[in-house]
């Protein structure tokens, strides 16, 4: 793998002015364990064998169980032809089993390639051909989609081998379930048939007589496969080694006081970014005592709160807004809690405002992105701004350029953020000239463009004005219309499509398709014909919320929609709405 000079840690910096509120008792900078991701939980099974290491509702699973499952689930990767580099699936909502897997992945020496459960079919094809998977540890309800997708590949790109977990067999005979959860989490799915290849229960894997093999990945090795959408073509996979995963595990505990002793609730999805460095691997590199939640429902986040006596919480500011407005707040008891924040949406200032009033809890917003092991800012916990990405992370160093001619920008002037550190990713799997483009010289260092345009106040905290990159942000899901249009010109009655973002007063923002139908589709087809559609075919985060006709899309005068145009109409239509 190529050497990734903009993750080497960078030289000590002259004082800058963010230093003025860095946390008195942490340095700038820190030098990680040279030690693989799965060293952290060896060494965290052998300190606190007993101590509950995973609530999954009514049943804990201890470290030490954690750590033999783990090894057991390796030694059967083995045994199924798993060798050293090698990428597994991994798709599964939030759960005890995505726990084990993913470390049983590490044990192995293979690579993790952490899929979103929302995918669909169409979207899944990729994400077994690109990483060139032959092997995936799935849920049970997501099974079929995966089987489903792996069926239109040629035998030559298909799985060879399924693990199939079912949520309930890691529950207990007393969970108490949210109604609507009932048939999904506690339903009996039968294995699905593989053609060209073998499935298993998660059971009979974790019954692996066979010896685990030799770990001997080290921090420069690859270790995490996510996959992010850009603004054209198919989602490309970020590739993380130990290191960089390491570096934000870490740093991110030591940020928020962490220590043994901590009680995290763990709703953010653990596929994505943030979920498995902050919620997964920073809990564990200390100890911590991690309570999982399979998604957001506000009457359990409150009540598992309660309970536990929870300490940390990372969260998208869309579930605090849920759970302060819901009717039995008043029963739920979050005294507990001594750090809260999360990104992907501004918090409200007013909420905020409650939740220090309230609670004497200050909000810290983060920002980060999938190839910046998130976070590569923070607010720090004493001195957080209100919707404020904060400052640049432990080790890290961000400046603010003109896009063009890469000139840092003067305080409070909008540019182009870039990011330099050790928690940067090593490039795109598979994607060079990708992977160069993501990449800027800046002062003789390599610095990676986050593609987001933002300013920094006199303090040094930073700010996000707009995204060069076309993206919509809906409740901290990002959504790219390029892949979003590849996906509707599939349907047969779509001559053309254009997506963009459309006001939300919950979410932010949410998608909305601008579309052409083909002749013979018109006064067939319908505006919910099309979402329905969508929702059969692509993760319900992405699908478009409302799906406006036009008989011609705006183009330039050499062919490309002019999609700027459109946002533009959009907007001035929400602000003469608002008015």
């Amino acid at each position: 793998m190529t050497p990734n000079t903009a993750g080497q840690l960078p030289a000590p910096a002259a004082e800058r002015p963010h230093h003025r509120f860095w946390p008195n008792r942490l340095p700038h900078r820190i030098s990680p364990p040279a030690t693989s991701l799965w060293f952290n939980l060896e060494v965290s099974a052998r300190r606190y064998p007993d101590k509950p290491a995973l609530v999954f509702f009514d049943r804990v699973c201890t470290y030490r169980e954690w750590f033999d499952q783990s090894e057991r689930l390796a030694a059967h990767l083995q045994a199924q032809g798993v060798r050293a580099g090698d990428r597994v699936i991994l798709l599964m909502q939030n759960c005890p089993q995505w726990a084990v897997a993913h470390f049983a992945i590490l044990r192995a020496n293979a690579v993790v390639v952490p899929v979103n459960p929302m995918n669909r079919a169409e979207e899944l094809r990729h994400t077994i051909t690109d990483p060139d998977a032959r092997l995936a540890i799935v849920a049970a309800d997501l099974a079929p989609e995966l089987v489903r997708a792996n069926a239109e590949l040629p035998p030559a790109q298909q799985l060879q081998h399924m693990v199939v977990a079912h949520y309930h067999d890691a529950m207990g005979p007393q969970a108490e379930v949210p109604p609507a959860w009932h048939d999904w989490l506690m339903q009996r799915h039968d294995l699905p048939a593989l053609p060209n290849g073998t499935v298993v229960d998660w059971s009979a894997a974790l019954a692996c007589t066979e010896p685990a093999p030799l770990h001997d990945r080290t921090p420069e090795h690859l270790s995490v496969l996510p996959y992010t959408s850009g603004t054209t073509g198919l989602p490309k996979g970020c590739m993380h080694t130990h290191a960089s995963l390491m570096h934000n595990a870490v740093a991110g505990s030591l940020w928020t006081n962490g220590s043994a002793e901590n009680v995290s609730l763990v709703v953010v999805p653990m596929f994505h970014i943030t979920g498995m460095v902050v919620g997964l691997h920073s809990g564990v590199y200390t100890g911590a005592t991690l309570v999982v939640m399979p998604r957001w429902d506000r009457e359990l986040a409150g009540q598992l709160i309660s309970r536990w006596r929870v300490t940390h919480w990372a969260n998208i500011p869309t579930m605090v807004i849920d759970l302060l407005a819901s009717p039995n707040f008043a029963s739920f008891d979050l005294s507990s809690l001594k750090s809260i924040g999360g990104g992907g949406a501004a918090m409200p200032q007013a909420v905020a405002q409650r939740l220090y009033e309230q609670y004497g809890l200050r909000y810290a917003e983060g920002y980060g992105l999938t190839e910046t092991a998130a976070p590569s800012h923070n607010n720090p916990p004493d001195a957080p701004k209100q919707q404020c990405l904060g400052i640049p992370f432990m080790s890290a160093d961000a400046r603010v350029v003109d896009p063009d001619t890469l000139q840092e920008m003067p305080v409070g002037e909008a540019g182009e953020i870039i990011i330099r550190g050790p928690m940067v990713f090593a490039g795109y799997w598979k994607r060079p000239e990708a992977t160069e483009a993501a990449f800027v010289t800046f002062e003789g260092q390599r610095y990676f463009r986050s593609g987001d345009l933002g300013r920094v106040d006199e303090d040094g905290y930073f700010f996000i004005t707009d995204r060069l990159k076309r993206m919509i942000n809906a409740s901290g899901f990002k959504v790219w219309p390029a892949e979003v249009e590849s996906l509707m010109f599939r349907h047969p009655a779509i001559a053309e499509a254009c997506v963009i973002a459309t006001r939300d007063d919950y979410r932010g923002e949410s998608v909305k398709a601008v579309v052409v139908l083909r002749q013979a589709a018109r006064g067939q087809t319908t505006e919910q014909d099309i979402i329905d559609w969508c929702r059969d075919n692509m993760a319900v985060y992405k699908c478009p919320r409302t799906v406006a006709f036009v008989d011609a899309l705006p183009k330039s005068g050499s062919g490309k929609v002019m999609w700027r145009l459109l946002q533009e109409q959009e907007a001035t239509q929400a602000a003469g709405k608002r008015a």
